[in-house]
């Protein structure tokens, strides 16, 4: 039988993770997180007062998410179950096994806001170049890949969607701005190729699949060694 949980259990955890190398111990070493917030604030332009609007998650704390989602190429959802299961991600972000995480809505709204005022591209860049005058400089080359980030599908009419495809808003969402905010302009239909598996006899050979999926795309380049960001991109997925 296993024994009960000591008090000093998780402290031990962590410092042996220490030991073995946490990557994102090392960002929280090297890069001044505290250094983005004005940058954010100014990007996110929340407001305060009576009816609130501010978020309920620091948006230091929350472009610190985006730098796990980004090293570990993950998806929004991913990413939610992730910080809830690894020690290593919460102790990055500064949270307790007690604290609330950020769902996959709240991650991809934080992003959606940084990419459509344009900062995150810049806030990218400079976290980049923090990293390069500690000395993580890249030394193995790069992979540039990109990855599919779903989308909830969107059932509009076809004068709807030759409305968004035409950059304008539909004159019935105008007429009803809960419905407008319901609805994700941005996001495109691409469709994805993958390979059939053989038969088994081998009479068939194995053919493209066309999948159709609607979200975004991720785009990154990573440095082959040391999993570093050197440039990332959001776009929708028929970009």
């Amino acid at each position: 039988m296993g024994t009960s949980p000591g008090f000093f259990d998780v402290d031990d955890r962590l410092r042996r993770l220490s030991d073995l190398g946490d990557q994102l111990e090392a960002y929280g070493r090297v890069v001044d997180f505290e250094a983005f917030r004005r940058d954010l604030e100014r990007a996110l332009a929340y407001t305060s007062g009576p009816h609130g609007g501010r978020p309920p998650y620091d948006p230091v704390m929350m472009l610190k998410v985006l730098v796990i989602q980004t090293v570990n190429n993950l998806s929004d959802e991913r990413t939610e179950f992730l910080i809830n299961d690894r020690l290593s991600f919460m102790r990055f972000l500064g949270l307790g096994l007690s604290d609330r995480v950020p769902d996959a809505r709240t991650i991809w709204l934080f992003r959606e806001r940084l990419t459509r005022t344009g900062a995150i591209k810049v806030l990218f860049e400079r976290f980049d170049a923090m990293l390069c005058e500690a000395g993580y400089i890249a030394m193995s080359g790069q992979i540039v890949d990109s990855s599919l980030i779903a989308a909830p599908k969107q059932r509009n009419t076809k004068e709807e969607k030759d409305d968004i495809k035409a950059g304008r808003i539909p004159q019935d969402w105008q007429d009803k701005p809960a419905k407008l905010r319901q609805k994700n302009r941005d996001a495109r239909w691409t469709v994805k190729f993958t390979k059939a598996k053989p038969q088994a006899d081998g009479t068939m050979p194995p053919v493209d699949i066309a999948i159709p999926a609607f979200g975004y795309q991720n785009h990154i380049s990573i440095d082959a060694k040391h999993g570093l960001i050197r440039k990332w991109l959001a776009t929708d997925a028929a970009a």
